[in-house]
This record gives C-alpha cells, structure tokens and sequence, in this order.
C-alpha cells in the first residue's frame, strides 16, 4: 500500500468514527436534554415506577441510556477497527 492509499484509508477511518461519535452524542442529547428538559411536560402523563417519566429520564433514563451508548460505541468501533485493519 503506497502513501497516498494509506492516507485515503485513514481519511474514511476517521470519517467513520467520527459519523458513529456524532451519532451516538445526538441519541445522548436527545434523550437527556429532549425527553429529560424539553418533552418533560408532555411525558410526565405517563409514569415509570409511580414518577413521571419526564422527571424518570432526567433522573435514571438519561443514565441507562449512556451505559448502553458506550456499549454500541465499544461495539461498533471494534467493527470499524477490523474493516480498516487498524490493530491496537
């Protein structure tokens, strides 16, 4: 692999973990900020364990959805790092 492949390699590398990082950071936003702050109104008609689920996610469901992003974010990385051939 000459120079130039290798640079067009690590561009589409790079350009994937960043598509995944910006991705997985917007669910994050959406769920914390959007169901936690901007939605909490409208999702408190329903409740989780006798709270209002506007007060659930900005308390506990913005918490369990980032455990389970990081997760994804192990996984898919692990994927865009074998597709690439990177080896740590």
């Amino acid at each position: 692999m000459n120079e130039e492949e290798r640079a067009s390699v690590g561009r589409a590398y790079w350009q994937a973990t960043i598509r995944l990082t910006i991705g997985l950071l917007i669910i994050w936003f959406a769920v914390s900020f959007g169901a936690g702050i901007l939605l909490r109104d409208f999702l408190d008609q329903w409740s989780v364990g006798g709270a209002p689920l506007g007060f659930w996610f900005a308390q506990q469901g913005a918490i369990y959805v980032f455990v389970v992003l990081i997760f994804v974010y192990c996984w898919a990385m692990r994927r865009i790092e074998r597709r690439f051939g990177v080896r740590v």
